[in-house]
Formats: structure tokens, sequence, C-alpha cells
């Protein structure tokens, strides 16, 4: 047996099959050095006193990182790209494994929160939605490039459009020929198939969605409907305890603007558009739908909430791409402030956004 008398610290360098090793003492200087496989790696904790495990919060990271913790060794997860700076010369896995170590030294690097099942399951529907949508959309505009190299002008819209062309397929004088029409019948009835497919999810994620009290609380934001809240609290557990303030999550986003200063020259260029894209994505969607509301209401002369006049009043004073952005962090400041007073946001709204889904499907 290898037993040591201090807890070791040990930086993990990932990847599927073969693993780097880096142990250093408490002075955090290098004494050992290992590459093992996958059932050497399981192994290896098992007659050692370990401290802390390093690693970069990658694919499996969060496997192993719950696994550990079931053997009560403290694991660190580490931005990837925050550890790439430590890596001295050539880029290799013994090299990643060290810099892991020297990038756990540094206080200014904020860790990865371990993600629990719950939460990776989650954001694994959300990734098959996101994939199912896209393979919806390329069906469709593949159907409407075939109808237009034969001189049929398709409706905007992926319903409208749909329709129609189901329309000029089941027509005995349609221009399209007979080659094709099969062919394109089939792309209709993929497209019904993932349709189904994607309601199916959606209710999953409504289902998952009225059990967890932060979703809830999420759903009464203006601007944040069921796949907003749900991935939201896939991305972040319902807590947001671990974050400084309302600004420090926005710019988790990427939805706060990049500084370049100097002295006393200070100047805010756009957003960074760091983080997490998929969530950047539906923030800014549902900004865009609250601002388009408003603009509407306000043309009809109807009243709003402060919340819609001031973006608004930035889409006058600006455009309406930056209104969008502006709100898209006010939105995300608004649910920090939701999901750390545990308080819903202005009237509630649960039922009707709970029970939406994107493709209305026969009872």
């Amino acid at each position: 047996m290898n037993t040591t008398t201090a807890a070791s610290l040990v930086g993990v360098d990932l990847a599927n099959n073969v693993f780097e090793l880096a142990v250093a003492d408490g002075d955090w200087r290098i004494t050992e050095r290992a590459r093992l496989s996958r059932r050497q790696f399981e192994r290896w904790f098992a007659n050692r006193r370990v401290g802390l495990v390093v690693m970069e919060a990658c694919g499996s990271a969060h496997h192993w990182a719950r696994w550990l913790t079931g053997l009560g060794i403290e694991v660190k997860l580490l931005p990837a790209r925050y550890v790439r700076a430590y890596v001295k010369r050539n880029k290799t896995d013994a090299a990643d494994a060290a810099a892991l170590l020297e990038a756990a030294r540094c206080a200014e690097i904020v860790p990865v929160r371990v993600k629990s099942l719950e939460q990776q399951g989650l954001q694994a529907l959300h990734r098959t939605r996101s994939l199912w949508m896209a393979t919806r959309t390329s069906r469709i505009n593949a159907l409407r490039g075939f109808c237009r190299e034969f001189g049929i002008s398709i409706a905007q819209g992926s319903r409208v459009g749909v329709e129609q062309i189901a329309r000029v397929l089941a027509d005995p004088q349609t221009a399209i020929p007979g080659l094709l029409r099969g062919t394109m019948t089939l792309l209709i009835e993929e497209i019904r198939l993932l349709e189904g497919r994607i309601t199916q999810l959606e209710r999953e994620l409504s289902s998952a969605a009225k059990q967890s009290p932060a979703c809830a609380t999420l759903l009464s934001v203006p601007g944040i409907g069921l796949l907003t809240a749900t991935a939201m609290v896939a991305a972040t557990g319902g807590a947001v305890s671990h974050f400084k303030d309302a600004r420090h999550f926005a710019s988790w986003f990427g939805l706060t603007p990049k500084e370049h200063s100097s002295g006393n020259t200070r100047h805010l260029g756009r957003i960074s558009k760091r983080g997490d894209r998929y969530l950047r994505m539906l923030l800014t969607h549902g900004a865009r739908s609250v601002l388009r509301a408003a603009s509407v209401a306000t043309t009809a002369g109807k009243p709003i909430d402060a919340l819609r006049q001031w973006a608004v009043a930035v889409q006058k004073r600006s455009n309406h791409n930056k209104a969008t952005c502006a709100l898209a962090n006010k939105l995300a400041r608004i649910c920090y402030a939701t999901l750390r007073d545990q308080e819903p946001y202005g009237a509630n709204r649960l039922n009707r956004k709970l029970e939406r889904v994107a493709f209305a499907m026969p009872a």
C-alpha cells in the first residue's frame, strides 16, 4: 500500500480514458506524477489521504467531483479559460495538471459549483430540445428551397409555411415533380414527428418546473418563461448565494459591457458575450418579447409598468437592439433578486406560463 501521513493536493487533467495526475505537498511543490487509466484512477484514491482535488470544469468533471465528494475529498472545479494562463511552455497533459495546482492557489479565481444529477438532467433536456429545434428548422428551410426552385413562394412563419407546403404537395396540379413529392412528404412527416417530441419534452420540463420553488419564483418575472426558468435553475441550482451581487450575476451571462480602461480614461463597449450562450439567448429573446409588447401597448395608449416604461425609454434614446440587451441585463438582475429573496416579482402569472407549450397537440 502507498500511504501518506499528510493530506496531499492533487491536480487532475481529465480525459476519456487517460487521467494525468500531479500530486503536491502542503507547500504546493509537485512530489509525484501519475498517468492512469479509468480503472486505475478509481482505485488510486483508496489508500491515500487527499485533502484537495483540482480539476477543470469540463466534460465529466461534475461526475468525478460528485464521486470524489462522496469519498470525503474536497473538490475544486476551475474554469478552463482561467487555467490556460498557468500552463508553462508547451501544452501537455502533465503541464495541464501542474497548471491546475498553480491556478488553485489564486484566490481571485472563483470555482465552479458542482452540479447535481437533477441539474445535469435538466440541461440535457434543454440540449435535446435545441437539437430537435435545429433539425426542424433545417427541414423547413430545405422544403422552402425546393418550392422556390419550382416557382412556388411560401409564406413566412414556420407553422404557416409547413401547412402551405403540405397543401401544395396534396394538389395534383402542383408544379413539383412526382419524383420529389414523396421525399418532401417524408420531410413533412419528420417535422410533425419532431414537433410532437418537442411538445412531450416541454411537458416534462413543465412538470419539473411545478415541483421547483425556484422555477415558480422565476416564472413571475416578465420575459421569463418555462425554458428560461428551468435552464437557469439547471445552471445555478436555484441558489445565487455564490454570486457577489446582481451585476456579477448578469456578467456571468455575458450581458455586461466590455471595459477598456487606463488611467483616467474609461471606455465601455459592447456586451462581453461570456458565459452560457444558451441562457444569454433565452434572456435576450425574453427581453425582445417584453420590449415589443411594451411598444405595442404604448402605441395603443395602454398603461405599462415601470420596467416596461424604462425599456421603452431606452429604445427611444438608442435603438431596438441596445434596448433589448439592456433589458436582458435588467431581467437577469431581477432574477437574481427574486432568487436571493425567494419572493416572486409583481403579479403572479404562473399557471398560464406553466401550461404554455410551443406546439399545441390535440388531446
